[in-house]
């Protein structure tokens, strides 16, 4: 697959997100209106190519090294962007400097006729940085122009220089906080605390909960709990009270292989039961993990055996469902 070129203008944040190889951004505007520039975070796919913007110049070169996901916004922002909303998209980026920097107005009469007409990153007049604009994809001509005259580690941002913060390592640093703000929380009991957080694992009273409404793996049909995980819907990391860590309505039983891809957000399901598959999922990866009747259902092969047209949904869970439709899922 031939990648996409972005172009990011983040003067605010663009030491820290440098620093720490990823782009951040609020899922929404203040005024909770859905940004094209924000919606770009989601459409990003690993391999493509990000120009960093900041100074007047663009400075960086990035590639994209997983799928945008939820997170809070990073500690190290601080003050910055008080007014953005407190979990946003964070896309893990591998950047490598670009020398000399290059500096968009002093060749904007070759740049400005390349730029798009509609979300450009700057103006094709004066060549200045728009505002509001964040992330804004661009033509490959427009990538090509800015690093023809300058030069960056091609080998290292092609083959090398593995992004840290995929989302298992995150996933786990954002966990370790939010338990230790439970073991913290002078609120919740000493029995209270202790559930929450085994349910962080899927075990515990959020098992037996679960348990008590899911009978077998919504994708395998297996039964053995044994080869069962208990599941959060709404991430542990993402629900907001004890009791949402600990409702079995919150819950799925799942295959370790079926765990991974719900909680990546590369399955989802529809309320009715019906399996949703990511469009951005390689189809010979899912038949190589064994799920060929996913495969077979979500591409409309009629031979689907029943199975994987699950049961819908209650009221309650379907509630769950949707945020992991929303949030969670790779659209």
């Amino acid at each position: 697959m031939m990648p996409q070129f972005w172009w990011v203008n983040h003067s605010q944040t663009a030491r820290q997100e440098i620093d720490g190889q990823y782009l951040w951004s609020p899922k929404t505007e203040r005024n909770g209106a859905r940004s094209e520039f924000y919606k770009n975070m989601r459409r990003a796919t690993p391999g493509d190519l990000v120009l960093s913007y900041f100074d007047q110049a663009v400075r960086y070169v990035g590639r994209v090294t997983e799928f945008a996901f939820t997170a809070p916004k990073p500690e190290e922002f601080k003050n910055t962007g008080a007014y953005w909303n407190q979990e946003g998209w964070l896309l893990p980026v591998y950047w490598t400097p670009l020398e000399p920097t290059v500096s968009p107005k002093a060749m904007i009469g070759e740049l400005g006729p390349l730029l798009p007409t509609r979300y450009s990153p700057i103006h094709p007049v004066s060549g200045s940085g728009n505002q509001k604009a964040y992330l804004a994809g661009v033509s490959s001509e427009v990538f090509h122009a800015i690093v023809a005259g300058a030069a960056f580690n091609r080998e290292g941002l092609t083959r090398g220089g593995a992004n840290s913060l995929t989302f298992e390592v995150v996933n786990e640093i954002l966990e370790d906080t939010v338990e230790r703000r439970i073991l913290e929380d002078l609120q919740l009991e000493d029995t209270v605390k202790k559930s929450v957080i085994q349910a962080r694992r899927g075990q515990g009273k959020f098992r037996a909960n679960v348990e008590a409404v899911e009978g077998a793996c919504r994708l395998t049909g297996i039964t053995n709990p044994s080869l069962l995980i208990a599941s959060h819907i709404r991430p542990w990391r993402l629900c907001t009270s004890a009791q949402e860590r600990l409702d079995g309505m919150n819950g799925l039983l799942l295959t370790p292989d079926a765990d991974h891809l719900f909680d990546r957000g590369f399955i989802s399901f529809e309320d009715s039961g019906e399996v949703r598959v990511s469009s951005r999922v390689d189809r010979a990866d899912l038949q190589r993990l064994g799920f060929d009747q996913l495969v077979m259902q979500s591409f409309g092969f009629s031979e689907a055996p029943a199975i994987w047209r699950t049961g819908a949904f209650n009221a309650a869970q379907q509630g769950y469902l949707a945020h992991h439709r929303a949030d969670v899922f790779v659209a």
